[in-house]
């Protein structure tokens, strides 16, 4: 946005071009300009009160700040060009109203993540690959200063007591924080940004992450109210997926969200949305996933969509699933559909320790219907690598079909990955489920095959 929107009419040709492209990334400042900034910022908290323009119009606050900003400047003896008067002028005015030299990073839409190692590297990620990038902080106090400013914002606290952390930005983003003694080499900050605009199923049919037929199988158990569990590594596109999924929901339905951080995007019009807390200063007060889901069952849901299970929430979700929630929706940090499987065993196994393994594998057999794997491929893309159904049990295993996956037939002279979506040719046996739904499939869907 033009300076001169903001209602304030610079007197000077830079402070004139002080309104950068946002994303756009720069040179970093020689010595002489990162000194000038940091001088500058000092200079400009002592002389404004920032809690008294707190309670004035945004806009008129930062026209106050760049007023005052290009008169400290003007008073500064320095050798500086007028690009780099701006660009000084830029990054302070970042400091003061923003996350510092991350905010440029921030306003980048093609960045979904940030990942800041120490205070002299910040790598980001653009379309699945990382890169280094030429943002650096001043010193650790800079980067601490900024990890602070962060967690403050929701409540929460670092230091040496309490060295790690997980925050969330005012859009959504998720962050985590650590910080010496736990981090060797100084501090680390992580932030996986939110993205405004959800992908919607149409969208990940366009990108390849699944073809047509695959995505027509989805929508068909979710509408017939199928049980099914996303699986995946960091990274792979798991809560995307999840986010693409919701809007087969009926808006009509009562649904419970249930996450570490608010992530989902639900788009209906009856979300409760519910997110756990962190202990205290006392180390009191926590509130887990396990308890938001076993109060969820007293609010009426008509479906369950946990973020993502990790704990002894696992056990719960599958009695909640076998006990007439059906249609819920969840993830999992997991290689493929059997270890999916091996992981919830663990999981329910921390919950009942005295519960028998061919129990819980029964639970598993008879609440989870689908497991989609998705996975982050060697050239970024993300791809859904299998849709997996199960079929019961026999003897003490899980039983599982392949239904439609993925296969790899090699590497473009670019490096991108070339492969196939192929339906198995098997017909799932919750098929009849969806024709008590009214839900009828083409019957070529399970022989297709799409190259990509």
């Amino acid at each position: 946005m033009a300076v001169e929107e903001r209602g304030w009419r610079p007197t000077s040709g830079w402070e004139q071009r002080l309104a950068g492209e946002p994303g756009r990334l720069r040179m970093p400042l020689k010595a002489e300009a990162q000194e000038l900034k940091f001088r500058l910022h000092r200079k400009l908290l002592e002389k404004i009160n920032l809690d008294a323009l707190a309670m004035i119009d945004d806009q008129r606050v930062r026209a106050e700040v760049r007023q005052a900003l290009g008169s400290l400047l003007d008073e500064e003896p320095t050798l500086l060009s007028a690009a780099e008067k701006q660009q000084v002028c830029e990054e302070v005015l970042h400091e003061v109203f923003g996350l510092g030299p991350l905010e440029p990073l921030l306003n980048d839409p093609t960045v979904s993540d940030i990942l800041v190692n120490t205070h002299k590297a910040v790598y980001v990620e653009r379309g699945g690959v990382l890169e280094l990038t030429n943002v650096v902080f001043r010193d650790d106090n800079h980067l601490l200063r900024i990890i602070d400013k962060i967690v403050s914002q929701v409540g929460r606290r670092i230091d040496e007591s309490t060295p790690m952390v997980d925050a969330r930005l005012k859009d959504g983003s998720r962050v985590n924080a650590i910080i010496p003694p736990l981090a060797v080499d100084g501090p680390l900050l992580s932030i996986r940004k939110f993205s405004a605009d959800k992908l919607m199923p149409a969208d990940l049919v366009e990108r390849k992450s699944l073809s047509p037929g695959m995505m027509e199988v989805l929508e068909a158990a979710v509408r017939a109210r199928l049980n099914i569990i996303i699986s995946g590594g960091t990274g792979a596109g798991k809560t995307t997926l999840l986010n693409a999924l919701s809007a087969f929901i009926s808006p009509k339905e009562r649904i419970v969200t249930i996450e570490d951080a608010a992530e989902l995007q639900l788009k209906q019009p009856h979300v409760a949305r519910l997110e756990t807390r962190p202990p205290n200063l006392e180390g009191q007060g926590a509130v887990r996933q396990r308890e938001l889901l076993i109060n969820s069952l007293r609010m009426r849901p008509d479906r369950i969509v946990v973020g993502e299970v990790r704990g002894e929430e696992a056990l719960d979700m599958l009695q909640a699933m076998n006990t007439g929630h059906d249609g819920s929706l969840t993830t999992i940090h997991a290689n493929s559909p059997r270890d999916a499987i091996s992981r919830l065993e663990v999981m329910v196994s921390l919950a009942s320790a005295n519960m028998r393994l061919s129990a819980i594998r029964q639970q598993i057999a008879s609440a989870v219907q689908l497991f989609v794997q998705v996975s982050r491929l060697s050239d970024g893309a993300r791809r859904v690598t299998s849709i997996t159904e199960v079929t019961g049990m026999e003897g003490d295993v899980v039983t599982l079909q392949d239904l439609f996956v993925f296969e790899k037939l090699g590497l473009t002279p670019e490096g991108r990955v070339r492969g196939r979506f192929a339906a198995t040719g098997i017909r799932p046996k919750f098929y009849e489920r969806l024709l008590a739904a009214g839900i009828r499939l083409r019957p070529e869907i399970f022989d297709e095959v799409l190259e990509v």
